[in-house]
């Protein structure tokens, strides 16, 4: 059953595609509406990716976008200082995929650097050590002219189109998907609901957390080397704490320990991000204005939907089993 529903789940995904595909080539849809479509994948893999860490695992992170930055720039580095490779043929983008890879495992090993010390802190503490992992990371960035400094390292291929992004997104949920619903997602769930009593019947908390600290930061790694080459650019500016914020919210609105929840959240909050600046910019008021009304709205939902969107739940789709199986 659990072959089905993917082959099911990727059917669906690859009718998106399809459609978004044929609609821009029609010319439905403009490049700027593309460009925010892939802006939404990205944020899809960063919002699970981060979920699987507070909503999944329990913990609560705020230094995910410190890992995305380790991935862009890691990743930029090697596409635009090491390799000088352009956009145009097969062999580039070969190049371009390991340069986005070695950027998650690079993130990946950042994550396990700070997870093993770190991850047996809980809540608060938590929290205040990857927040301050996050400053530490962009403020070194900040520092190093060699990747441009407080001007960023510019001049970065536009490797990232809507092909390459929506696979990634698409590879990236399947597989947290199937990691939640195996031994180590349950693994997960159960130290998400009691850590002691997980202790008790033989888990191993912290090395939980560790697996699940480090996926996630592989794939923010992941997700930051596409934005990257999304932006052809990466700034220090683009992975502060508003950032993490930004992303931190999509978990929450579309719900804790829900997949669907944050895939739902990343396009809705970065749709809505952008009309606001568009409809603000129309009749003439300040477009920093929109930051009010998305809190509003956000707040909103917090008040009357404590759960999230989807409150935990999954579309069926994305579940690996029937729901009376």
């Amino acid at each position: 059953m659990r072959n089905k529903k993917t082959i099911l789940f990727i059917v669906y995904s690859l009718i998106f595609y399809a459609i978004i595909f044929l609609f821009h080539s029609l010319g439905i849809i403009s490049d700027y509406i593309l460009h925010i479509i892939n802006l939404s994948l990205i944020y899809v893999i960063l919002a699970t990716s981060l979920n699987l860490i507070n909503g999944f695992t329990g913990q609560f992170s705020l230094g995910h976008m410190g890992f995305a930055a380790v991935g862009a720039y890691i990743s930029g580095i090697l596409t635009t200082l090491i390799w000088h490779i352009k956009p145009g043929n097969p062999g580039s983008y070969v190049l371009f995929i390991i340069a986005m890879l070695v950027g998650g495992v690079a993130a990946a090993l950042v994550g396990l650097l700070i997870g093993l010390p770190t991850l047996r802190l809980r809540g608060d503490y938590l929290a205040i050590v990857t927040l301050g992992f996050g400053e530490i990371i962009r403020t070194i960035i900040n520092n190093i002219d060699y990747v441009g400094g407080p001007r960023g390292l510019l001049g970065i291929p536009k490797f990232s189109n809507f092909t390459i992004i929506f696979i990634t997104a698409l590879l990236t949920v399947i597989l947290l998907r199937n990691l939640i619903f195996s031994s180590h997602g349950r693994a997960f769930l159960s130290i998400r609901e009691d850590p002691i009593a997980s202790e008790l019947v033989g888990v191993n908390t912290t090395r939980q957390k560790v697996i699940a600290f480090v996926i996630g930061a592989f794939f923010a790694g992941i997700g930051g080397a596409l934005l990257g080459h999304l932006l052809t650019l990466a700034h220090p500016t683009q992975y502060g704490f508003m950032q993490t914020v930004m992303v931190l919210v999509m978990v929450y609105a579309g719900g804790m320990g829900s997949i669907s929840g944050s895939i739902v959240a990343a396009f809705g909050l970065t749709f809505l991000s952008e009309g606001l600046r568009i409809l603000l910019g129309a009749i003439g008021v300040a477009i920093e204005w929109r930051m009010v009304v998305y809190a509003v709205l956000l707040i909103m939902i917090m008040l009357f939907r404590t759960s999230g969107i989807m409150g935990g739940r999954e579309f069926n789709f994305l579940l690996p089993f029937n729901k009376e199986e």
